[in-house]
């Protein structure tokens, strides 16, 4: 399996529901460090697996529809409590319907996964990953 990665950053405010969150639970920052990981199982006719640039792009463009944004009033996050994992899942539910959509380019169309990564700090940090 190749993969490529990129990374971007994504900055926003956000509160958490239950009580394991402490004191989370009220209006914070965030800042976090995304890398998103394209999979295939070959590499098409120039030798990639997705063209770099364009991953890159995609990405900034997912994460700069979240970042500078209070995410308890962003509407198709209003229901959701915003723990990192599902940011991670809401990442790559976007890059995966870029991917779809044919924004990533011919190479993209034989991907086979996806991941997504969000560093809360050096020490931690959580990941979704999903088929393409």
């Amino acid at each position: 399996m190749f993969s490529v990665t990129v990374r971007d950053h994504l900055m926003v405010a956000h509160s958490l529901r239950g009580e394991v969150f402490g004191p989370a639970q009220s209006l914070h920052g965030a800042t976090y460090v995304v890398d998103a990981t394209f999979r295939g199982e070959r590499l098409d006719a120039d030798g990639i697996v997705v063209d770099i640039g364009r991953a890159g792009a995609e990405l900034r463009r997912v994460v700069a529809g979240l970042t500078y944004r209070n995410l308890d009033d962003e509407p198709s996050l209003v229901a959701t409590n915003t723990t990192t994992e599902v940011l991670a899942r809401v990442v790559a539910d976007r890059l995966a319907d870029a991917v779809h959509a044919g924004a990533l380019g011919d190479a993209a169309r034989g991907l086979a996964g996806l991941v997504v990564t969000l560093h809360e700090s050096h020490v931690a940090w959580a990941s979704y990953e999903r088929a393409l």
